[in-house]
Order: structure tokens, then C-alpha cells, then sequence
């Protein structure tokens, strides 16, 4: 099954506003969809979550400001990123210096269960290109330490694809 796109989300969004009796503007439809990981339970998720925010805050109308507005207080980042995804990866560039990390040491250093880790955070952090699974443990990439608003530098645990040095 494949991921949807942005524009795809947008229509499902417009769909369950309507469903939801929510005012949803072009432009708040697109900032949700673009935070929703390309999955509709998750876009109609975050909805809802906007929804109540919008309620309270922009008299039940969803434009790209209520919506932003809402996601940061429900702390879905720009890239769909929530506090768990956000834990692996300070815990991975900041406590293990980008890796390479097992996955039960990663799981300990966020306080979550290893399945949870490897079956909730990782799928998305692996297809958003921010960590990949090496023989030798879980690896941050150059875009996780970006996203964090961090340089990588050497010997900041960036592997090769085999898990060695580069």
C-alpha cells in the first residue's frame, strides 16, 4: 500500500471537515496534509485535534495560522514529527552522538518500550530519511542533525551503508 501525497490528503481533509461541520480554508487543509505522513487516519487525526483547537481560538474556522497554531500546541512539527519521534532523535544525535545505538538502549534513553520504538517511530523516521538501521545499531542522518538544528561533526557516528565508516 502506498503512501498518499499532500494534494491526495487535502481532498480527504475538505471530506471530513465537511463530515465534522468544520470550516476548513485551502490553505489550512495543505498545512495538515503536509504534517499527516501520508496517511489519512493521521490527517483526519490531526483534524479533529485542530478542530478543538479552532473552536476555542478561531471561532470553528481552520486556515494555514489556526492550523500551525494547533499543531504546535499538540507538538506535530513541520514534518509530522510528534514528541516520541522527536525523543529518538534528540536521544539518538545528543546522548549517542548519532549513533550507531541498539534499539533497547534507544528505547531506554526515551522511556518507551522497544517494540514501540521500532513499530510506532522508527517506520516514519526511516522513510523520512532522519534514521537509518545499520548492522550495528540504529544511525542518525545528516538531515535528523539538521532538523534538530545541529552540524554533524566528525566522528558524530555517521556510518556507511554497511555500518562502517565513511
Amino acid at each position: 500500500m502506498d503512501f498518499y501525497d499532500p494534494d491526495e490528503l487535502e481532498i480527504v481533509l475538505h471530506r471530513s471537515a465537511g463530515i465534522l461541520g468544520v470550516r476548513l480554508h485551502d490553505d489550512g487543509a495543505a498545512e495538515i496534509a503536509g504534517r499527516s505522513r501520508g496517511t489519512p487516519r493521521i490527517a483526519n487525526r490531526l483534524l479533529r485535534r485542530v478542530r478543538d483547537y479552532a473552536e476555542v481560538r478561531a471561532a470553528g474556522s481552520i486556515d494555514r495560522t489556526v492550523a500551525r497554531a494547533a499543531l504546535r500546541v499538540y507538538e506535530v512539527d513541520e514534518l509530522g514529527l510528534d514528541r516520541l519521534d522527536r525523543a529518538v532523535l534528540h536521544a539518538l544525535v545528543l546522548s549517542f552522538h548519532g549513533g550507531p545505538v541498539g534499539l533497547s538502549t534507544l528505547a531506554v534513553a526515551v522511556g518507551e518500550q522497544p517494540e514501540t520504538v521500532e513499530e510506532v517511530a522508527e517506520p516514519f523516521l526511516v522513510r523520512a530519511g532522519l534514521l537509518t538501521r545499520t548492522p550495528r545499531g540504529r544511525v542518525a542522518t545528516p538531515a535528523a542533525w539538521h532538523h534538530l538544528g545541529r552540524v554533524p561533526s566528525a566522528g558524530d557516528g555517521t556510518l556507511d551503508l554497511f555500518g562502517g565508516r565513511p
